[in-house]
């Protein structure tokens, strides 16, 4: 292809299907971030803000990381059944 460093974001346009081909690019930029980066830079943002947000994404990632950890704890197979004999 010609264009291969636009591939991860080219979206076609299938059966003249506007509006998905818009909703399934949305899902794409929002899937890179782009979007956010966009709307953060759309206004200055000052240094304090910007410190919030940083340390805001640092304890969300924390967060998320660990609640992953713990489903795939509770939703592992090899587990010893709590209540045997109950099932």
């Amino acid at each position: 292809m010609r264009h291969v460093q636009f591939l991860a974001r080219t979206v076609l346009v299938q059966n003249n299907n506007v509006e998905e081909a818009c909703r399934m690019l949305n899902r794409v930029l929002g899937k890179e971030e782009l979007l956010d980066q966009f709307r953060r830079t759309r206004f200055y943002e000052k240094p304090y803000q910007v410190r919030r947000r940083i340390n805001f994404e640092k304890c969300k990632a924390i967060y998320n990381e660990d609640m992953n950890r713990k489903i795939q704890f509770v939703l592992r197979k090899n587990r010893v059944e709590p209540f045997p004999g109950c099932s």
